[in-house]
């Protein structure tokens, strides 16, 4: 596939905030080893829910890998968190509706909880399953094959402003593919999923020299898709060490896909050492100017793109003027590190976030717990990323 030309989304506009922001809040810190509680917990992936009657009982939803899923309110206290279960390793969470929409990587399934409004006052039992006991697979054909973890990864949820169907975007871990499903009722408040239509992403770009180059990645990997966010018809998901892609949704699936942005190092050649990937060749200067390598956590707000460069733990915003910032250290909260994932909600959110809330995954919280490094979830005003 050739390169495309880079639109950088000018139509979108422009951010008035020029400072770089600080948290105002975090979650608790969670560790990664068997002997914390929860166990194995690796935050990941935010999502925002809105109450629909008191948005001060809003709730943050996080995944933790083996540790399953978090839920917040909006003082970053803990209100609940639900086991992944035997096999299970939750990767990314969106919501729409009243359901929260989680991608099992573990089990390659689509995970689907309802949330409770009173349950966000009551401090507990936010979270309620409701996946359907005999959902399928996303991308597997078997249990044999799920256990080759070429499973559900990054994942975004959405309701198609046409027909109202809600549907979710799946991306397939070490692969190119993305599917897209709808969320389908069933019998006793089940909810289950329902394939729609797959694309194919490319893994070989040829470059404006004629050239061709693929992202050095290991043997028999292709270069991955994770952080992905649906604004309307359209799905932005961001290919880790190329860049982000814009594609067009329909009721039947996907249109043609554009590469909107591309990481730095694109075009850059590299070769696997049997350990790592090491420079190949010089910079042939056919690389973006903002994300570096990873291209990770996507989010919408007002037609603005956010987006994590994990390589330089900074975070570019896609306005009518592209610029990138940091998220610094605030009072008594850490800088954001190395980013996974992002959501905002640009409704008002009562006392705290009256103009908006974004959330992202910080993956390297400070002070770390001993010789355990430490993850975890930073609350910012959103006037402070993009003005009011």
């Amino acid at each position: 596939m050739a390169v495309a030309a880079v639109s950088l989304l000018t139509a979108f506009p422009a951010s008035a905030a020029t400072r770089d922001p600080a948290p105002v809040l975090q979650t608790q810190a969670f560790v990664d080893d068997p002997g914390a509680t929860p166990a194995n917990a690796d935050a990941d992936d935010p999502a925002v829910w809105v109450h629909p009657h008191d948005p001060d009982r809003s709730v943050v939803l996080g995944t933790l890998k083996e540790g399953g899923l978090a839920a917040f309110d909006l003082g970053a206290r803990t209100l609940q968190l639900v086991p992944a279960g035997p096999g299970g390793r939750f990767n990314n969470v969106d919501v729409v509706g009243d359901l929260a929409v989680v991608s099992d990587r573990g089990r390659d399934r689509v995970r689907v909880y309802r949330i409770d409004p009173a349950g966000s006052a009551a401090g507990s039992h936010v979270l309620r399953d409701v996946t359907d006991p005999a959902a399928a697979p996303v991308f597997s054909a078997s249990e044999s094959e799920v256990d080759e973890q070429r499973t559900a990864y990054g994942l975004a949820a959405g309701r198609d402003p046409r027909t109202g169907v809600r549907w979710v975007a799946v991306t397939r871990r070490h692969e190119t593919r993305v599917a897209l499903l709808r969320l389908v009722d069933g019998p006793g408040g089940t909810v289950g999923t329902a394939p729609i239509d797959t694309v194919d992403l490319p893994s070989e770009f040829r470059l404006p020299d004629g050239s061709t180059w693929s992202p050095c990645e290991e043997p028999g990997e292709r270069p991955q898709l994770e952080g992905s966010v649906i604004d309307g018809r359209v799905l932005y998901t961001a290919q880790e060490d190329v860049g982000i892609w814009r594609i067009p949704l329909t009721s039947t699936g996907f249109g043609r896909p554009e590469l909107v942005d591309r990481v730095r190092s694109f075009g850059v050649p590299e070769r696997w050492n049997g350990e790592e990937c090491v420079p190949a060749g010089p910079d042939p200067g056919y690389g973006g100017r903002w994300l570096t390598a990873d291209a990770e956590g996507l989010a919408v707000a007002n037609g603005t793109l956010f987006a994590s460069s994990q390589g330089d733990s900074r975070f570019v915003v896609y306005g009518r003027h592209v610029r990138d910032l940091r998220i610094v250290a605030g009072r008594g909260t850490d800088s954001v590190e190395h980013s996974d994932g992002s959501a905002i909600s640009t409704a008002s959110l009562g006392r705290r976030f009256p103009h908006g809330l974004l959330v992202v995954h910080d993956g390297e919280r400070r002070p770390a717990a001993g010789d355990l490094p430490t993850t975890g979830f930073a609350f910012v005003r959103l006037e402070d990323v993009l003005g009011r």
